[in-house]
């Protein structure tokens, strides 16, 4: 129980604490936008933030389970008349969460039908035995498949994969240094790569949406791609080198490996119906979001429409029953529900416009180059705290708006923003990747926040020189004027 565990009980305290001391607070003080008009943090509002901190407190300590945390987050928004009850609950149900839902359905079908062990023989039989080139190998294959599909969609692929790989490493099913640095490197190589396209991500169309309405100016799939692939590409080449560092594999070498994952190919078979038949229905779900970046007449259908019908064929065609739908991990489920409701309950408060403009206003006076790493911070910060999108939606109206006061121009204000928001290391519930890697019980919610803070330092810096040196020398417009 949390009462009989002192680390859990003190986290546990004190995100109530905060959240007390917050509520209970005189009123904070009004902060002005960009044209002078002063915002004011409600009651409400700052019951937000109390809630946004004591979420963050309850899910690095892991006091109680993630997805009961995120229960807790509609429940006292809920008691505390933050919102109405109804608007709370029902950001469970968004339809990013149930994005989410498919994915893992889609993953749980290439478990069941044996493509995933098929897959992870066939891989094996082709990479080294050398632990950090399987290390480099699965990273990279990560980050090339999120130029196409969702990186939800890839880590749930993927995910089953990393398991087989790890049990021929650690037959016994025990926690290893290298099962740590295989499945939190897949989380970060997942978000690092899926910046580079909007195929990858949300996050990048609505960012681009939020530019042409704010500027009326377009930002096209391969100007994004352009600029954005040498960026992802470092990013993904410095989280291997780094994942080597922290997290060295207890063995070298996995001798015989080839040889056996060979023998192992060569039991399954022939591909079945079923596995062709899965096969061709992910192959469908791949094309069909691709397209909708290029096709206008399905921009209009939804994602998560898209991939819950792949799930309905599923159970249709059998391939999928009951047991697999029972098995569904609710706790990740629950995890991007409570995100998706803390962002909505900052937003439609008014705290998240209050925080923005608030923090931003620090940068009025500031150096260009400081000006927008300003930007990129916070929405590191806010975006390892809820969703990507949440923290983009949040952030880039204020910053554009800014931006001409700075004499910035604002195509590298997005872009910078949109890198910033493409890499949560620190929380699960930053990206989806996070919270399942999480699954594999290879590491602990304070683990993966604390080896985090490193990347994601390494990342400010990395982006630093980007908006300083190379995005210009690449042809991207940094002042007025110039």
């Amino acid at each position: 129980m949390i009462f009989r565990s002192r680390k859990r009980l003190i986290p546990f305290l004190f995100g109530l604490a905060i959240f007390t001391a917050i509520v209970v607070a005189p009123d904070f003080p009004a902060v002005s936008d960009p044209h002078g008009n002063p915002v004011l943090l409600t009651h409400e509002g700052k019951a937000a933030l109390g809630l946004f901190l004591l979420a963050g407190i309850w899910w690095v300590f892991e006091v109680i389970p993630v997805g009961i945390t995120a229960i807790g987050i509609g429940v006292i928004q809920s008691l505390w008349l933050i919102r109405d009850t109804r608007t709370a609950l029902t950001d469970y149900m968004d339809p990013s969460v149930w994005f989410i839902f498919g994915s893992l359905l889609i993953g749980a079908a290439f478990v069941k039908t044996g493509l995933t062990r098929r897959l992870a023989f066939y891989v094996l039989s082709h990479i080294s035995e050398d632990t950090r080139l399987i290390y480099l190998g699965t990273f990279a294959l990560t980050a090339f498949l999120t130029l196409f599909m969702a990186h939800t969609a890839v880590a749930a692929a993927l995910f089953p994969l990393l398991l087989i790989v790890h049990n021929l490493y650690e037959p016994n099913g025990h926690r290893t240094v290298f099962g740590k640095g295989l499945f939190i490197g897949m989380a970060w190589t997942a978000g690092a790569g899926s910046i580079i396209t909007l195929l990858g991500a949300a996050r990048g169309a609505v960012a681009i949406g939020f530019f042409k309405e704010l500027t009326g100016q377009e930002i096209s799939f391969f100007e994004l791609s352009f600029f954005m692939l040498p960026l992802g590409a470092l990013m993904v080449v410095l989280l291997w080198a780094y994942v080597c560092v922290v997290f060295p594999p207890e063995r070298q070498r996995l001798p015989g490996l080839r040889e056996k994952a060979r023998g192992l190919s060569g039991q399954l078979g022939r591909v079945t119906k079923r596995e062709m038949a899965t096969l061709v229905i992910a192959l469908a779900v791949v094309v069909a979001l691709s397209l909708r970046a290029f096709v206008p007449a399905l921009g209009h259908v939804n994602k998560s429409a898209i991939i819950l019908t792949a799930v309905m064929l599923f159970f249709l065609l059998d391939i999928l029953g009951l047991k697999d739908l029972e098995a569904v991990p609710w706790n990740i489920v629950l995890l991007f529900g409570g995100a998706m409701s803390i962002g909505f309950c900052l937003w439609q408060t008014g705290a998240a416009e209050w925080l923005a403009i608030g923090w931003l206003g620090w940068f009025r006076q500031a150096p260009w180059l400081v000006f927008i790493m300003g930007i990129a911070f916070f929405v590191l910060v806010m975006t390892n705290f809820i969703m990507n999108v949440a923290a983009i939606a949040i952030t880039l109206p204020v910053a554009l708006v800014m931006a001409p006061f700075i004499g910035v121009e604002p195509e590298i204000v997005m872009f910078a923003a949109l890198a910033a928001a493409g890499m949560p290391f620190m929380l699960l519930v930053g990206a989806a990747p996070n919270a399942i890697a999480f699954e594999s019980g290879q590491f602990r919610t304070r683990e993966f926040f604390l080896w985090g803070i490193p990347p994601s330092v390494m990342l400010l810096v990395v982006l630093g020189v980007f908006v300083w040196k190379i995005w210009p020398w690449m042809g991207m417009p940094v002042l007025i004027g110039q």
